[in-house]
């Protein structure tokens, strides 16, 4: 476990993976909320006139569009600058990846996966021979 700074806080905190403390991730479900239900009413509202309706902070808006749990009416935004592809920076909707990159990623990952060496079979070892495995001092009897 280490002890990180939130990345909207700023505070210390200790991090088992997360970048953002219990509090703030409190936060944000609740400002998700808050958004969804005003986008619910106001259906094609722009990132600055929801943030602006909902007093909810832009980067918590984008945020919420990174981890997929918010969607744009079109790709990119408005002017196509407020959500690209960190990989090939195409204009998207929701996520941080377009669907070709991520389809490009699931490949490599796949391919990398099938491309291992298969699981050793049970050989006896030859006791001459010595190991980094680990194996019990007494024998079953």
């Amino acid at each position: 476990m280490n002890i990180i700074q939130c990345k909207i806080c700023k505070k210390p905190f200790h991090s088992v993976g997360s970048k953002i403390c219990s509090d703030c991730l409190q936060r944000i479900d609740k400002d998700f909320f808050i958004v969804r239900d005003y986008i619910y009413d106001n259906q094609g509202a722009d990132i600055d006139t929801v943030s602006e309706a909902t007093g909810v902070e832009k980067f918590i808006i984008l945020h919420l569009l990174k981890e997929g749990r918010l969607e744009l009416a079109t790709p990119g935004g408005a002017g196509g600058t407020m959500l690209n592809c960190e990989v090939c920076k195409k204009p998207i909707i929701t996520g941080r990846m377009c669907e070709g990159c991520k389809s490009k990623v699931s490949e490599t990952i796949q391919k990398s996966v099938e491309g291992g060496k298969p699981p050793a079979q049970n050989k006896k070892q030859d006791a001459s021979k010595p190991t980094n495995k680990m194996h019990t001092r007494y024998d079953k009897q």
